[in-house]
């Protein structure tokens, strides 16, 4: 097989065996129950994982409130009676965020007292729902995200800022949610698989005095197995570290384990941070890494590095990361462009077009952070 097309496989392999409605579906199928209820979709992979929950429950699916990113509604989701849809912004929250979180304080406080509810939380939705609390405005909102984002705070310095502010987050909603029976099942887009940093811990911390389900049905963790179960290519390793802080470091890790290693596939999960210019050009963090590792693969015609979001965005772009290999670098000389002035930029992006090196694979009804994906031949 094609190494470029193997690593591209095995990125799919992954994605499929944390998509939100199959993973949805096993676990309620496992658990063996099919009682009416009400369902609350919110975050990245909530239209799939809505998808799972519809596929199991039928007609005991009573109603649903689906909150997600702009353009993540499935087209036969939106044809359907009992399912409310909000989409809203992310990563930056806005005034479709502020009605997000109206809709869903609406939505919990119309439904009969004694009516059972199921969440579906994934990454994203700390920026897609929020009620501010007191003394807060959106424009203050926005500042502190953006200034955070820009200066490489990880996912728990951001959703602990969230849920400062929030009349909703830390575990808020039970004051809206009444004395129904809660489920929630998790996908986890942060390390460690807190909770509490989920969505900013919509439910997290619950009452003590609350029975409360739940349960986490996909993270990072659960991809790397599937990848490294697939056989597409042998030996695969899982590596030990996830990758997290600066993402030049990371890159930088990675490329000398791959001219450090015998042959194979090496499987890294990551959620990096990036220190952005005032104006930042095209990309995200994951194509930084791959336009970095391509700077220290050009005279390594063995290695291969596959790194990418598995939500299908990276950034404020629509592609997921990109693929690099040794000659990255010159094909996109070869358009007259500089990789070292664009990384300077933050416009990884841009190079790592001209070069074709670009990973777009659209929504992926998943959310479980980043992979990097290695090979050496």
């Amino acid at each position: 097989m094609n190494p470029r097309q193997c690593l591209l496989e095995l990125y799919a392999t992954g994605l499929a065996a944390v998509n939100g409605t199959s993973v949805v579906y096993r676990a309620l199928l496992a658990r063996a129950e099919r009682n009416p209820c009400h369902v609350v979709a919110i975050g990245k992979a909530a239209d799939a994982m809505l998808d799972g929950a519809r596929r199991y429950l039928h007609h005991a699916l009573r109603s649903a409130l689906l909150i997600t990113k702009h353009g993540h509604v499935a087209a036969h989701t939106a044809t359907l009676d009992n399912v409310q849809i909000c989409e809203a912004a992310h990563p930056v929250p806005d005034e479709s965020s502020l009605a997000a979180g109206q809709a869903l304080l609406d939505y919990l406080q119309a439904l009969p007292a004694d009516e059972p509810v199921l969440f579906l939380i994934s990454g994203g939705t700390s920026s897609l729902v929020e009620v501010l609390a007191d003394g807060w405005v959106l424009e203050g909102l926005q500042a502190l995200t953006n200034e955070l984002l820009a200066n490489g705070a990880d996912i728990h310095e951001i959703n602990a800022m969230r849920r400062s502010v929030s009349r909703i987050k830390g575990g808020q909603l039970w004051d809206y949610v009444g004395e129904r029976a809660v489920t929630c099942l998790l996908m986890s887009d942060v390390p460690n698989d807190d909770p509490e940093v989920i969505g900013s811990g919509l439910l997290f911390p619950a009452p003590s005095a609350r029975d409360f389900d739940w349960q986490m049905v996909a993270n990072n963790a659960a991809m790397l197995e599937a990848m490294a179960a697939s056989e597409l290519f042998a030996p695969t390793t899982i590596m030990p570290e996830f990758l997290v802080g600066d993402v030049l470091t990371a890159a930088s890790t990675c490329v000398q384990h791959l001219l450090d290693s015998e042959p194979g596939i090496y499987l890294w999960g990551a959620e990096t941070t990036v220190q952005l210019p005032e104006q930042p050009g095209r990309g995200g963090r994951n194509q930084h890494f791959a336009l970095a590792a391509a700077l220290q693969l050009q005279d390594a015609d063995d290695c291969l590095l596959l790194v990418a979001g598995t939500d299908g965005t990276d950034g404020m772009t629509a592609d997921a990361g990109a693929l690099v290999d040794s000659g990255t670098c010159l094909r996109g000389n070869a358009e007259n462009l500089d990789p070292v002035a664009c990384l300077h930029a933050a416009d990884a992006g841009t190079f790592l077009e001209a070069s074709g090196d670009l990973i777009h694979v659209g929504v992926t009804g998943t959310n479980v952070m980043d992979v990097v994906i290695g090979l050496k031949l």
